[in-house]
């Protein structure tokens, strides 16, 4: 899953503020061999409607407090991951026992980062540019990690189809014309599932559309404001301070203030916004074409599923934005003076990219799961995600290969505000054969913005699918090129549970991944009975231990404490 698209937030910051002014409606794109026909389309599914409820009073902050996601409720008055707490209290004046290797399943990340290239991982078994597998492990050079969408040439696939299209376009040919009365029992059954994914598809690309002109229409309410504040105050530089301090009679600028500062505490700029219709363009252009494959240029045997090997070794890729900030959140280099502080404190990022602007691919995503646990990973974080799987055996197997050596997987639950007790999302514990992943822990995000709003509004849920929730909203964190950014998502949830993983592991390596896996989620903050407005509304509450199997927030604080009584009894 790339990082959260802020559309929701802003939609909710603009409804809870004001209605943005009328904007000329966007024309729907004329449809071709692209786009389903119009009338094709099937109206827009609706929300249900929420449940009268009183407003959710909120007990946070106007904005994120800084490194929020770092500290601990009852010292800081952030429900955070108690991670500051845990050295300052706990670990203080204690050295690390041992190396922590965590396999990054990412976009790629920047390995001469300022604040994570110490913490590389390097496979000491590779002689460095020489073209030759010298540790015989099938892969040439690979110094960092592996590339699993790069090509021999060197070339690298950025943008590339979401499984759905794919899916559309290979059974849109298949069954073009069919007749469902001629057709075998076993294509027939192709066939239903076929349509099942024709209307996926259709919807899919639906959404984007109108997705387009609310960001469209928000930009524009954006140049409003921000034109109302620039006139008030005489300048053309707005900051959160400057426009918090306005005090004005005049009902546009208070309008106006209060969107902006709104808007801020979501980290919407108009940067983001311009981001944002780039990325809804692109999945017209790209992710949603079925006409556009750019896998011919890595050269593998798509249907050979056993193949092992392609790819190359550049891990940054061409857009390592996402992998970047994942490994920051886990491993930036503590106590450095610049930057940030990552969770874990002695750790090495293993680099495999496999996750592509687009959906990643089961081959892909199998063989980076057998190459982090063939080059020694004691850790995966898998901050990627889709609602298809074709090749769920493939990425089975790979995952049980894992959890039979001993390996923790942790994995993002997914930003689409479902409920995964009834919502498709792979890769998952889950094995065809009703058997399930000991290893695995799924994280759903939570917020800063008090206890009546713990969820973030994105995260998917559900309890006995979800098992605990972690920080995932302004994230603070390393970006490519020495750069720093807050991002919002599972995606950055998964990393602070994979850290807090790495962190105990570090110091109690005793702990096996069983035990590293029952102590986060046994410390977990309780927050069971707490009502919460669930993800993807607005108002209403349920008990936020519907949403996982826990009901908590990891505590690293907590789980020290617990590590330190499991190790020493089994030291005894």
């Amino acid at each position: 899953m790339k990082p959260l698209s802020l559309l929701l937030a802003t939609l909710i910051a603009l409804g809870a503020c004001a209605t943005p002014p009328a904007a000329d409606p966007t024309p729907r794109p004329t449809p071709t061999a692209d786009a389903p026909p119009t009338a094709d389309t099937p109206p827009a599914r609706e929300a249900p409607p929420p449940e009268p409820a009183e407003p959710v009073p909120s007990d946070a902050p106007a904005m994120a407090p800084d490194h929020w996601w770092l500290k601990d409720a009852s010292t800081d008055g952030s429900i955070g991951a108690s991670v500051e707490r845990a050295y300052r209290e706990l670990l203080a004046g204690k050295q690390p026992r041992r190396t922590v290797i965590v396999g990054v399943i990412d976009s790629g990340i920047d390995t001469e980062h300022e604040d994570l290239r110490a913490n590389i991982w390097v496979n000491e078994g590779e002689i460095p540019g020489n073209g030759v597998d010298d540790d015989g492990n099938g892969y040439v050079d690979d110094i960092h990690g592996w590339n699993f969408i790069g090509g021999p040439d060197g070339r690298n696939i950025d943008k590339d189809t979401y499984e759905v299209t794919r899916l559309y376009a290979r059974d849109s040919v298949r069954f073009h014309g069919a007749r469902v009365d001629t057709l075998s029992p076993a294509a027939r059954a192709d066939y239903e599932r076929y349509q099942e994914v024709r209307q996926a598809y259709i919807e899919m690309w639906q959404e984007t559309q109108e997705m387009l002109q609310q960001v469209r229409m928000i930009a524009a309410t954006m140049d409003q404001v921000n034109a109302i504040l620039r006139r008030h105050l005489g300048t053309d530089s707005l900051t959160v301070e400057r426009v918090s301090a306005i005090a004005s009679p005049r009902q546009d600028v208070q309008q106006a203030r209060s969107i902006f500062l709104q808007l801020a505490s979501h980290g919407i700029t108009p940067e983001v916004l311009e981001e944002e219709r780039q990325r809804l363009e692109d999945l017209e252009r790209y992710g949603l074409n079925p006409a556009f494959n750019p896998r011919p240029l890595v050269g593998d045997d798509t249907l050979n599923l056993n193949e092992r090997g392609y790819g190359n070794n550049d891990v940054r890729g061409p857009d390592a934005t996402h992998g970047t900030h994942v490994a920051g959140i886990i491993a930036a280099i503590r106590d450095n003076g610049i930057g940030i502080d990552g969770i874990a404190p002695d750790v090495r990022i293993m680099v495999i990219r496999a996750v592509p602007d687009g959906d990643e691919r089961d081959k892909d995503v199998a063989n980076a799961i057998r190459y982090a646990v063939d080059n020694g990973a004691h850790i995966i974080n898998m901050s990627f995600g889709k609602s298809w799987s074709p090749n769920k055996e493939a990425v089975d197997a790979a995952v049980r290969y894992a959890d039979e050596r001993g390996v923790l997987l942790v994995h993002g639950a997914g930003n689409d505000a479902e409920d995964l007790r009834s919502a498709r999302n792979f890769p998952n514990r889950y094995y065809l054969d009703g058997d399930s992943a000991r290893h695995w822990i799924e994280v759903g995000a939570s917020s800063w913005e008090g206890k009546g709003r713990l969820a973030a509004s994105f995260s998917n849920y559900g309890a006995g699918r979800v098992d605990v929730f972690a920080p995932g909203v302004a994230i603070r964190s390393t970006v490519p090129d020495n750069g720093y950014r807050t991002l919002s998502g599972t995606s950055m949830a998964a990393p602070v549970v994979t850290g807090i993983a790495a962190l105990i592991m570090a110091y109690y390596p005793e702990l096996d991944a069983a035990e590293v896996r029952r102590v986060i989620l046994e410390s977990a903050t309780r927050y069971a009975d707490q009502p919460v407005v669930p993800p993807g509304r607005q108002d209403g509450t349920v008990p936020f231990g519907d949403l996982s199997t826990t009901g908590g927030i990891v505590n690293a604080y907590a789980a020290i404490q617990m590590a330190e009584r499991l190790a020493a009894a089994k030291r005894n």
